[in-house]
């Protein structure tokens, strides 16, 4: 089997695509309301998208779950459209598939919990990288509100703490599940 094979997107791999974007979709609707960034479960499903089915596939779930949103289907945690790109929020969204990404790249051939909490903090770090800077943009150019570095800070990094804390469980899940998920949606993967 030749190694663009191994990575490609196969019609086979389209089910557990669809099933974690609809997955991250429900994460949206199990939140906590706050005026810019609502306090959600989407992460959780961000990560084990990135742990179980590696990276491309796990950021092309990430893809399928933007896109969707944008096309119009309310998956997003204040609905869907393309004016949710005026959102505050927007940018963490634009971060779910490069932490997907991070996630399956950083636990690729690793069944260790230690290497799946490293790729759920990766994860996180990116999104957060990626969301920042977006909302503070946003709150800018759009809403005509800018925001001190703390100001911005204080907003954008209050879901954190409960990323973290979920985040080492999903780390946990993820190191579980690899040993059952893995062999059976990623054969190109040696599960040793």
């Amino acid at each position: 089997m030749s190694r663009s094979s191994q990575t490609g997107i196969r019609p086979v791999d389209l089910a557990p695509i669809a099933l974690m974007a609809a997955l991250t979709a429900v994460g949206a609707f199990v939140k906590i309301p706050l005026p810019h960034i609502p306090i959600t479960l989407q992460m959780p499903f961000v990560c084990l998208a990135g742990l179980l089915l590696g990276p491309w596939r796990g950021g092309a779930s990430q893809i399928v779950y933007l896109v969707t949103g944008l096309i119009g289907f309310p998956v997003f945690a204040k609905g869907g459209g393309l004016q949710y790109v005026l959102e505050p929020s927007f940018g963490y969204l634009l971060g779910f598939a490069p932490a997907a990404l991070v996630a399956g790249l950083l636990t690729r051939n690793s069944q260790s919990y230690g290497r799946c909490a490293l790729g759920v903090c990766a994860a996180l770090l990116v999104v957060y990288a990626v969301g920042l800077p977006y909302l503070a943009a946003v709150m800018k150019f759009i809403l005509a509100t800018p925001l001190s570095l703390e100001s911005a800070l204080k907003i954008g990094l209050l879901p954190l703490p409960k990323d973290l804390v979920v985040g080492l469980a999903t780390a946990y899940l993820g190191f579980r599940m690899a040993k059952v998920v893995r062999p059976a949606l990623r054969p190109d993967i040696n599960p040793s």
